[in-house]
């Protein structure tokens, strides 16, 4: 009993230091994790340094928000599996996997849209969103604009414009979005193609992207 409780003790006294270890290989300042978990600055400090007891409550948020299984937070022996599992969600009716694994501005998402999103209901947000598409034709109403992107083919736009994106209704549609909240750019290191039969002032770029070295 007693071998048990020392054992518990040294696993809660490993967990502040691996919190901070997680954040700081990540990037992840207190602030940002902070107001990605609801979790005050000075608790998750004093968390870090030991001086705070990790709680369900407190790990819970964190390991959502690191996207990471809880037991990583507080020390389960690794099995030699080197795979990342990534959980997908539904969204109304579309199937959504994130690949971003640390809060932040900027973050990366998986979409597989069904066939049925085919009607347009444009929405206005803030942030700045990227779309490659993998896989389909996608259809993307931006303002008065209406457009076909196939596999290959990137747009990038002002969420504060009305968008809508879908399927052309003829099959389903894969696509990667960098979505930034704040109006974030993602600086890409390409060069597209031109685009002469996009309509000035549209606020969407579109082209096949191809890497330069």
């Amino acid at each position: 009993m007693e071998e048990q409780q020392d054992a518990i003790a040294r696993t809660l006294t490993e967990v502040g230091p691996r919190l901070k270890r997680l954040r700081t290989e990540r990037g992840v300042t207190l602030a940002a994790l902070s107001s990605a978990t609801g979790i005050s600055k000075s608790t998750l400090s004093r968390l870090e340094s030991g001086l705070r007891r990790p709680s369900l409550e407190l790990l819970l948020p964190i390991a959502q928000a690191h996207q990471v299984p809880l037991d990583e937070l507080v020390g389960a022996p690794e099995v030699g599996d080197p795979r990342v599992r990534l959980t997908p969600r539904t969204v109304h009716g579309n199937t959504v996997v994130p690949l971003t694994r640390q809060p932040g501005p900027q973050q990366a998402f998986k979409m597989v849209l069904p066939p049925g999103r085919n009607t347009p209901q444009p929405v206005t947000h803030e942030g700045y969103e990227w779309l490659y598409v993998l896989s389909g034709r996608l259809r993307l109403v931006l303002a008065d604009h209406d457009l076909v992107l196939g596999a290959g083919e990137a747009a990038e736009f002002d969420t504060r414009v009305p968008h809508w994106f879908g399927t052309t209704g003829d099959g389903p549609v894969e696509v990667l979005s960098l979505f930034g909240r704040q109006g974030e750019r993602m600086h890409v290191r390409a060069r597209p193609r031109r685009a002469e039969d996009e309509p000035e002032g549209s606020g969407v770029t579109r082209g096949r992207v191809s890497a330069s070295g």
